[in-house]
């Protein structure tokens, strides 16, 4: 197992760990970005299976959050605001009136400091940043490690940790989007996908969720028993229409005991399983994924990669019944996400 680093664009620098079975993950200092994950399918090919610019100057320009980390609060808040001890809140709306993944400065846009580590079982890399009082809007001053985690089976771990000294909304996850077919084959249509979630959150015209949690059975966001990702994508279901035909929605988990998400794609035969402390994640489908931008692999176009955002919701700053994403003031946040990697004979 081992690290290597290299200089970016004379201003940022990319980490890429690599495991004994050859599968490597690397990552900028600009973002946390992941900006390759490579593993094999089953003949043995490795490829990358998650989308990247060719160019690293977009990471700045451009906005889809390519697998970035996203903070103070991943997803959108209803009116770039919210009420906190009697006290309201005024965030950045760079979302129209809303407030989406941290604002116009989230953690995307931070330079993190990166310290590497290596025992006898993984390697990874902690990165950490502060974000200021009053950053995007939020209150108090947090501190934030982020640690990617590689092991010899085949498995990345994220593992978030963060104090802050005011109480305050915090949810962070990571945006990758993934795609199974390997350096961008075809789109995420033919995905197959395990959830155990029972319930989905209900968005309206703006995707700002209404506070209505909806049953996923008899729906196409009922993937108890497994669905492809062309189900919602092609289905003529008003939530499904409202996000631009296909999935951008909220996921709230059975259990945290086992794997909540199973993907798996047949032709390359990769299989990505994933299981989390989370109670739930954002299913987002590249809906509106800008075209005609030049990826590692080819160009981009709407389908061409599935986000599974492990997270809080939002909607609890404004609806009862949802899990709190509020971290109380020298309160510990401890959040984890394990991906593990294998293919299908």
């Amino acid at each position: 197992m081992w690290i290597t680093k290299s200089n970016i664009l004379g201003k940022w620098h990319e980490y890429t760990l690599t495991n004994n079975h050859g599968m490597k993950v690397s990552i900028l200092d600009y973002g946390g970005i992941i900006t390759k994950l490579i593993v094999p399918d089953r003949q043995g090919k490795f490829e990358n299976i998650v989308l990247s610019y060719k160019d690293y100057n977009e990471y700045e320009t451009n906005s889809p959050y390519l697998g970035a980390i996203i903070g103070r609060v991943a997803g959108r808040i209803k009116g770039a605001s919210f009420e906190l001890d009697d006290k309201n809140y005024i965030l950045d709306a760079n979302n129209g009136e809303n407030h989406l993944h941290g604002g116009f400065h989230g953690f995307d846009k931070v330079l993190w400091e990166v310290q590497s580590f290596q025992t006898e079982d993984e390697i990874g890399l902690k990165l950490t940043h502060k974000s200021e009082d009053q950053e995007g809007g939020y209150p108090g001053n947090v501190e934030v490690a982020v640690k990617y985690i590689l092991n010899n089976q085949n498995q990345l771990r994220i593992d978030y940790v963060a104090t802050s000294d005011k109480t305050t909304p915090f949810t962070l996850t990571n945006h990758s989007y993934f795609n199974l077919t390997g350096n961008l084959k075809s789109t995420i249509h033919d995905h197959y996908l395990f959830v155990e979630s029972d319930t989905f959150v209900e968005l309206d015209d703006h995707l700002i969720p209404t506070g209505k949690r909806l049953d996923v059975e008899g729906t196409p966001f009922d993937f108890r028993k497994g669905l492809t990702l062309a189900t919602g994508i092609h289905a003529p279901f008003s939530q499904n229409i409202k996000v631009g035909n296909g999935y951008d929605h909220y996921f709230i988990f059975n259990t945290t005991e086992e794997d909540q998400i199973v993907v798996s794609e047949p032709i390359s035969g990769r299989k990505l399983s994933i299981r989390t402390n989370q109670p739930g994640m954002v299913m987002y489908t590249a809906n509106a994924l800008n075209e005609g931008i030049q990826l590692e692999e080819g160009v981009s176009r709407k389908y061409l990669g599935v986000c599974f955002e492990t997270q809080g919701t939002p909607a609890s700053l404004h609806y009862r019944g949802f899990p709190s994403i509020i971290l109380h003031a020298n309160e510990n946040y401890e959040k984890q996400t394990v991906y593990t990697f294998c293919v299908e004979i």
